[in-house]
């Protein structure tokens, strides 16, 4: 009996050193599965099997209909003349904009300045601005004719200014959200960005959207769960009725200049003495409108629903074409002719359009021009993958106790213990925790002026 449980015990830890050996091994070539964190403390020896974190589906939900706005909210600017459709763009700019800068601030919190997020930052978001920057400048002024001034990639066109400023908040993320004094700080600098009026990388609007980032930085799950609370959710209603009402009125009590936080206090006709405490209103507004819509979405899966909310940067990055193909076309004459009916099928035909978009087979072809970088790293390494011999094992040392499970092949993660087919026991965890999660792609939009220069 005692040689037996020594012979297990033997085939125990050669099991488990086998186990370590090929997951560190996959981690110092870059392998390593979603359910594997490696620690590089030591030479890469130490492997926690971690579980993949789940997706909040109540985010994706709400980056989805908030692109879905956006889209909409673009849309407008082929039904300029219709009636109704200056209160129904001011409503959705007062308070979408915020929301989407709050959520982008949200899904950043473990951006750190170490090499894995930097060369993230850079495949998502860099050079995706490099790229479609002038793609759709040149689309606009060739196919569409319209006249477009400033310089590529020094000043933004169109919806590719939310680009560049992410890319600037990432970077000073680490910093941002160091302490919670940066939340008042942030309300004081947008107030004085207001005095900035320049298009140059959209430094108004970094400035001035600033806090709503920030707070996104600095609240936690346990503070988003009280939108949960059903006083929220009722006081919610009333509280974007009562946004729509002030929306009619928005050239009494603001600008719509000011919905897009880009313009100059020297541009926008209100009294110097009162310029400031009015962007602040908005501020307030937004900030408001933002929480309780996002309160009214809802908080489970809604199946394809939720999956496309992670592809809105494809719906971001592409949608402008198809309006701006919508307009060469003549859309804006029908919409004329036609105002009602114009206006409606403007607004279905760009919720339908932000949903082709996200939806799984176009989505599949469009998604590697949107990261073309990382999607030939993935073709190379899925190359590399199936070149590798499919026994990882035939290093390992001889036994002459029973054999023991056969290892996966290489390439795919080791089972855990309560999933079917996981015979082989999880190696001990050594020290350090999971990795941060990645962070997320952007989301948002944006324009220039007018009907057609907000996000």
């Amino acid at each position: 009996m005692r040689g037996a449980r020594r012979h297990s015990s033997t085939s125990g830890r050669l099991v488990t050193r086998m186990i370590t050996a090929y997951a560190a091994t996959r981690c110092r070539r870059g392998r390593v599965g979603m359910d594997l964190t490696c620690h590089a403390r030591r030479g890469c020896r130490s492997v926690t099997p971690v579980a993949a974190a789940p997706r909040d589906p109540w985010l994706d939900n709400t980056k989805m209909v908030l692109v879905m706005l956006v889209v909409i909210g673009h849309s407008i600017g082929l039904v300029e003349s219709t009636t109704g459709s200056h209160w129904l763009y001011d409503f959705i700019y007062l308070w979408h904009i915020p929301a989407f800068v709050f959520i982008s601030g949200y899904l950043s919190k473990s951006f750190e300045w170490d090499r894995r997020r930097m060369k993230n930052l850079l495949y998502t978001l860099a050079v995706p601005y490099l790229l479609f920057e002038p793609a759709l400048y040149y689309f606009r002024v060739g196919v569409v004719d319209e006249h477009e001034p400033g310089l590529l990639w020094l000043n933004p066109h169109w919806t590719m200014w939310y680009l560049v400023v992410l890319l600037m908040w990432r970077l000073a993320t680490p910093i941002l959200k160091l302490h919670w004094l940066f939340l008042p700080l942030s309300v004081i600098v947008s107030l004085v960005g207001g005095l900035w009026d320049t298009d140059v990388l959209m430094i108004p609007r970094f400035l001035g959207l600033l806090p709503f980032y920030v707070l996104g930085l600095h609240l936690k799950p346990r503070h988003l769960r009280h939108l949960d609370d059903v006083w929220v959710r009722v006081a919610s209603v009333p509280m974007l009725v009562g946004i729509a009402v002030m929306a009619f009125y928005t050239d009494t009590w603001a600008r719509t200049a000011l919905l897009w936080y880009d313009a100059g206090y020297d541009e926008i006709p209100i009294d110097n003495e009162i310029v400031f405490q009015t962007r602040l209103t908005v501020m307030g507004v937004g900030l408001l409108g933002a929480f309780a819509a996002m309160s009214l979405v809802p908080r489970r899966s809604l199946g394809w629903f939720t999956r496309m909310g992670t592809a809105t940067l494809v719906v971001y990055l592409f949608h402008g074409f198809i309006i701006k193909t919508a307009k060469a076309l003549g859309w804006e004459d029908f919409t004329a002719a036609h105002e009602v009916l114009g206006l409606v099928l403007t607004v279905v035909g760009a919720a339908v359009l932000a949903l082709v978009l996200a939806s799984p087979p176009v989505r599949r072809v469009l998604e590697p021009l949107t990261n073309p970088l990382g999607w030939l790293e993935a073709r190379r390494a899925s190359a590399r993958r199936a070149a590798t011999p499919s026994d990882p094992t035939s290093a390992a040392p001889r036994s002459a106790g029973p054999s023991p499970a056969p290892l996966p092949r290489a390439g795919s993660a080791l089972p855990l213990p309560d999933e079917p087919g996981a015979t082989a026991p999880v190696p001990p965890v050594v020290g350090g925790g999971a990795d941060d999660p990645g962070f997320p792609r952007a989301a948002g939009s944006g324009e220039r002026r007018g009907h057609e220069s907000t996000p």
